[in-house]
């Protein structure tokens, strides 16, 4: 798991959907709140609709950016190479877009949902890692279009979209550094 990295360059390349399918399995076993397991994940790998994705995404991101992002928060993007541009969402041959389930008339209310969905992405992940598929979590907010685009129910909220394939040639993968464990654990 220490190799693991966003990948912001991803090859158009195929990927084997059933290793996809598998990892969203393994996402899918994740512990949730009164085992009500808040989540549904969409496979995206039609073009039109990854355009349309890119062309939301790219709207928010260029809000975010321009008015929304602080001095700071923009300093701290600025080692990773980010910016409004998301050329991934429409270059992997993959999105998986996560959505946070919530009451509906079929749904029940969904106890501690963020934290779950949150661990599912979590195991997604390290899954998809594992399948050695190179992965990104984007994230832009608000995300109100994408169920709109994917044919969801209004209950059904986007948490996190992740673009999965292969890294490009020459792809540019920031050098970062992990925490030490003494940083991080505390033993008591």
């Amino acid at each position: 798991m220490a190799t693991r990295r966003s990948v912001r360059d991803l090859a158009p390349d195929p990927v084997p959907l059933d290793a996809v399918r598998a990892a969203v399995r393994a996402a899918a076993s994740a512990p949730s709140g009164a085992n009500l397991q808040p989540w549904r994940f969409v496979l995206v790998t039609d073009p039109e609709v990854k355009r349309r994705i890119r062309e939301g995404a790219e709207a928010e991101e260029r809000d975010f950016y321009g008015r929304r992002a602080g001095a700071e928060w923009l300093s701290a993007l600025a080692p990773l190479g980010t910016d409004a541009d998301k050329p991934f969402l429409t270059t992997a041959p993959v999105l998986v877009v996560v959505l946070e389930v919530h009451r509906s008339d079929t749904e029940p209310r969904p106890y501690y949902a963020k934290e779950s969905v949150g661990i599912a992405v979590g195991l997604l992940l390290a899954a998809l890692h594992a399948a050695g598929l190179s992965t990104l979590t984007h994230t832009p907010s608000p995300m109100r279009w994408l169920p709109s685009i994917l044919g969801r129910p209004e209950n059904e909220r986007p948490f996190v979209v992740v673009p999965v394939g292969h890294p490009a040639a020459g792809a540019r993968v920031p050098d970062i550094a992990r925490k030490p464990l003494a940083e991080v654990l505390l033993e008591r």
